[in-house]
């Protein structure tokens, strides 16, 4: 995997080795930040990266202008891979990072974020209920977004505050704002 465009242009992000990982295909990335240029900015946002794996997505976003990223995983050598990446791509101060279960960290929100990325597993079995959590208890900005890669074994299309739904091969991208105004 490579970083696509911005500050850190062509970076390679390696994948942790272990099984618990399904990294963010490079089409899947740039159709996600495809969607964000053409309609908002990432310049000086915050950016919160759940179940983070390499930190594909969150190192994306701070290439394009994020102004921070906190990633959140509960797989220590995961957490650990992003701390050695963010220092080696000389973007340390830009990052914080989580250890431990999404599920356990949404309990009680440590701030608002421009933007949410979640790419879990397929089956996890939480994510409904993690939409409304982000949604409804004081994760997401007003403006912000939060975006949900699944598989079709789920659709939110028709959920009320679900804004975009597209394909990109076997991912399902899946966008949410607390209202439809400006998409």
């Amino acid at each position: 995997m490579r970083i696509i465009t911005g500050k850190l242009k062509g970076r390679i992000i390696p994948i942790p080795k272990t099984d618990e990982i399904r990294p963010t295909s490079d089409r899947t990335k740039e159709g996600i930040f495809s969607v964000i240029d053409a309609r908002t900015y990432l310049d000086n946002s915050s950016v919160l990266d759940l179940f983070a794996g390499s930190g594909n997505l969150g190192f994306e976003a701070i290439s394009r202008g994020a102004e921070k990223c906190l990633f959140v995983d509960n797989i220590p050598e995961h957490i650990s891979h992003i701390e050695k990446l963010a220092v080696k791509f000389g973007i340390k101060n830009q990052i914080q990072t989580r250890t431990l279960p999404v599920e356990t960290f949404l309990e009680k929100p440590h701030g608002s974020y421009d933007f949410i990325f979640a790419d879990p597993p397929y089956d996890y079995y939480k994510m409904p209920e993690m939409i409304d959590i982000v949604l409804e208890e004081g994760w997401l900005k007003d403006d912000g977004w939060f975006i949900l890669e699944h598989d079709k074994s789920h659709d939110f299309s028709g959920h009320s505050n679900c804004v975009f739904s597209k394909p990109y091969g076997r991912t399902i991208v899946s966008i949410f704002k607390k209202s439809e105004v400006d998409f």
